[in-house]
């Protein structure tokens, strides 16, 4: 009986911390909808920690909320681990990021590679031309490139359109070298990820190109010639 009973508790207690999340959650979105209504919500969870709201908006700030829905914070979250930071919104970021397979990327890969870079691009982009041009650079120094799109213009825009025509090539590589050169690229058609890079670029603060995510998570919006990028790395 004791143990029936134990278990009946057990029970309540986790329905009860349901059922409070759950309404914290409502009242985020209904804060969210009176003070922000420009944004709509790209997802939202409970950071477990803190018992604050991440808040992902599409095209805009990651929040972090009461839960009552009063307060708002716009930037990075830090954990203090060991006597250092930890940034936790960067972490995220690129968990998101190194969810995403290789196959769905243009990947310039070093041949003795000592760390990664997740660029997201624009083809009509000078900054990312220019980052383009150091990537020989950046492959002897032991650095991958992963290219995923970010056409500035939007979905069904022509640089989005170049894009697709880039990953449905026979050779993204040769084709993405072509493009950032000014060159015309052939059309071609498949099922691809430019749409849905697109929105994690969005997802996930990008609001410009380059953008750059480092292996470790740190998050660089805008150019940085390989001898920077190296020491960032470092390498």
């Amino acid at each position: 009986m004791e143990r029936v009973i134990k278990q009946a508790a057990v029970a309540a207690l986790t329905l009860f911390s349901v059922m409070q999340a759950s309404a914290g959650e409502q009242e985020v979105k209904a804060a969210m909808a009176n003070a922000l209504p420009q944004y709509s919500i790209e997802s939202i969870e409970q950071h477990e920690g803190s018992g604050l709201y991440v808040v992902t908006l599409n095209n805009g700030p990651i929040l972090h909320v009461t839960p009552d829905g009063r307060y708002f914070v716009a930037g990075d979250m830090y954990q203090v681990q060991e006597k250092q930071l930890i940034n936790e919104t960067e972490q995220k970021k690129l968990a998101k990021i190194e969810q995403l397979p290789e196959s769905d990327m243009v990947v310039f890969k070093a041949k003795d590679e000592k760390a990664h870079i997740s660029v997201f691009t624009d083809v009509d982009c000078g900054y990312c031309r220019m980052l383009h041009k150091e990537i020989e650079d950046l492959n002897e120094r032991g650095i991958t490139v992963r290219y995923l799109a970010y056409p500035r213009a939007g979905i069904g825009s022509e640089a989005y359109n170049t894009m697709v025509n880039i990953w449905c090539s026979d050779d993204p590589k040769k084709w993405m070298t072509e493009a950032k050169l000014g060159r015309e690229v052939p059309e071609n058609k498949c099922t691809n990820p430019i749409a849905s890079q697109y929105r994690l670029g969005n997802a996930v603060g990008v609001r410009g190109t380059p953008s750059i995510i480092l292996d470790n998570g740190k998050f660089i919006p805008g150019y940085l010639p390989a001898d920077e990028l190296a020491k960032e790395l470092n390498l």
